[in-house]
């Protein structure tokens, strides 16, 4: 269930996450309504046609009538089963498709002149099936369920009247009200059961929703989830500020765990560079869920950006390193390093009217230069990191340092301009070249000139002695400058967000890839 608790009309703004449930449980409704629907035409297809008052224009009537209801189901399931739907269409065709399911229960009744009441009877019990069906099935306010069950309600309740007083019946003007009235309260008694049932169920997804605040901040849609926890959008109840919470499931709570996540959370508040992802809050929930609740990107990662659109120009290559160097810089100041920079995990978005602002992200593997970690925390014998751009004393189990951020930040510029990374094969092959083989100048990857002077830094990251790379990220994102691969200016930005956008057709969040499962953990 959606946390957001936004299915229904009145249940506030839609997420995506609930749209899409919403068009699943409608597709769902009506496939089986136009099973049930189907049976009913055959049946009614049979009444008219053995009755002996039957006249034929009549049963056609009413057998068209019905047919073109099935065709509305019909029409709705492949409708929602095919292609996403705003909610605003998607509540439209719920109505519409109830509306026509009832409609077409109430035809045959008020177009086949029969003297026999367990037609009526009979369609009256599939009538109240349908609409609680309905409130079970697709969860609204009761407010909604009301209007819509009252709406299908009024078509019966007048082909009730029109059965009753046919001349066929016998039935005195008396006898022919009573039996609408009884009619009338059945519906009534539906009509009623079916918005508390909606009641019901919308008061328990309230209480869920609820449960899913931490402090001030109040869980919406799931952005994803991994190894060291789960990422909601979510936001402040006072602020009205959209933020990322990252939690730790309580199946996942034991000390060592629980200890490695707060010293993720504690380190990373350290940072307040620009370009660095901000921490807001965090703390514990009375059932002792840890969280905290981080800055929300509306932007694309690196790795989407080249696999959606390609190479990256050199200008833009080296606007965004220089951003990620600054970032780097004040963590390594601090003694920390970040240990995992990859593609996935530089979000590049807009903030405060500037375009194209790199944003460092999941620091889960961040390390404290001068303080021994705790064997429980991280595994002395395990590789950390993501292969293909693990620097190679982060291989051999030798000191990482500040020098092996700055390696895989060479593979990663090295990527942004050719398009793939230093080294391509399997986990011993990439690890094998990343000791041993000396990369390919990205021109002679890409196929095409690099200014040489880009080449020769992104080159010097890649050296296989730490000493041999940059002394710093400062020194490293003045080589950059010193590179003269010309500007890539705001103008430029601001045109590519507008042309292209995110290259998956969606604006994907940073929170996408706090907890992405695709670093791995090597044992030695």
């Amino acid at each position: 269930m959606d946390p957001a608790g936004a299915f229904a009309p009145s249940g506030g703004p839609p997420t995506e996450e609930s749209r899409a449930f919403f068009q699943q449980r409608l597709a769902g409704f009506a496939k089986i309504a136009f099973v049930l629907s189907s049976m009913f035409l055959a049946f009614s297809i049979a009444l008219t046609s053995s009755h002996p008052y039957a006249l034929p224009w009549v049963g056609l009537l009413a057998t068209l009538t019905h047919l073109a209801a099935n065709l509305v189901l019909l029409a709705t399931w492949i409708a929602c089963a095919r292609g996403a739907h705003p909610m605003g269409r998607l509540r439209a065709m719920e109505v519409a498709t109830v509306f026509l399911y009832c409609l077409s229960m109430a035809a045959p009744i008020a177009l086949t002149p029969t003297a026999n009441p367990a037609v009526k009877y009979s369609i009256l019990l599939a009538f109240t099936s349908v609409i609680i069906g309905r409130a079970v099935f697709m969860p609204s306010t009761a407010r909604w369920t009301l209007g819509v069950s009252v709406a299908c309600a009024i078509p019966l309740v007048a082909a009730a009247w029109r059965f009753d007083h046919a001349p066929i019946s016998g039935a005195t003007t008396a006898e022919a009200t009573i039996q609408t009235f009884w009619t009338f309260l059945w519906c009534t008694d539906a009509v009623a059961l079916s918005t508390v049932t909606s009641y019901v169920i919308y008061g328990l997804r309230e209480s869920v929703r609820k449960a899913l605040r931490l402090g001030q901040y109040t869980l919406a849609e799931k952005l994803g989830s991994g190894g060291m926890g789960e990422v909601y959008k979510a936001s402040h109840a006072l602020l009205k500020r959209p933020a990322a919470v990252k939690l730790l499931p309580p199946d996942k709570v034991g000390e060592p765990t629980l200890r490695r996540f707060e010293r993720e959370v504690q380190l990373t508040a350290q940072l307040t560079h620009p370009n660095t992802i901000a921490i807001f809050d965090y703390g514990h929930t009375a059932s002792g869920i840890f969280y905290y609740a981080m800055e929300y990107l509306d932007g694309v990662d690196l790795e989407r950006l080249v696999r959606g659109h390609g190479a990256q120009s050199p200008a833009r290559t080296v606007h965004v390193l220089r951003q990620v160097c600054g970032a780097l810089q004040e963590a390594h100041e601090l003694g920390l390093i970040h240990r995992d920079i990859k593609p996935a995990n530089v979000i590049l978005c807009r903030r405060g009217g500037l375009f194209d602002v790199a944003k460092v992200v999941d620091f889960g593997l961040v390390k404290e230069l001068d303080a021994p970690e705790p064997v429980d925390v991280t595994d002395m014998n395990t590789i950390t990191g993501t292969p293909m751009y693990l620097s190679p004393e982060a291989i051999t189990g030798a000191a990482v340092g500040p020098h092996s951020d700055l390696y895989a930040l060479g593979a990663l510029g090295y990527f942004l301009v050719t398009g793939r990374p230093p080294f391509e094969g399997n986990l011993i092959e990439v690890c094998g070249h990343h000791l041993y083989t000396v990369p390919a100048r990205p021109s002679e990857r890409l196929g095409r000139s690099v200014p040489g002077a880009l080449e020769d830094v992104l080159l010097r990251c890649l050296e296989k002695d730490p000493a041999r790379r940059p002394a710093s990220a400062n020194e490293l994102a003045a080589a950059l400058q010193a590179a003269d691969v010309g500007d890539w200016t705001q103008k430029q930005a601001r045109g590519w967000w507008r042309d292209h956008g995110a290259p998956t057709g969606r604006e994907p969040n940073a929170a996408d890839l706090l907890v992405a499962p695709r670093t791995m953990s090597v044992s030695l």
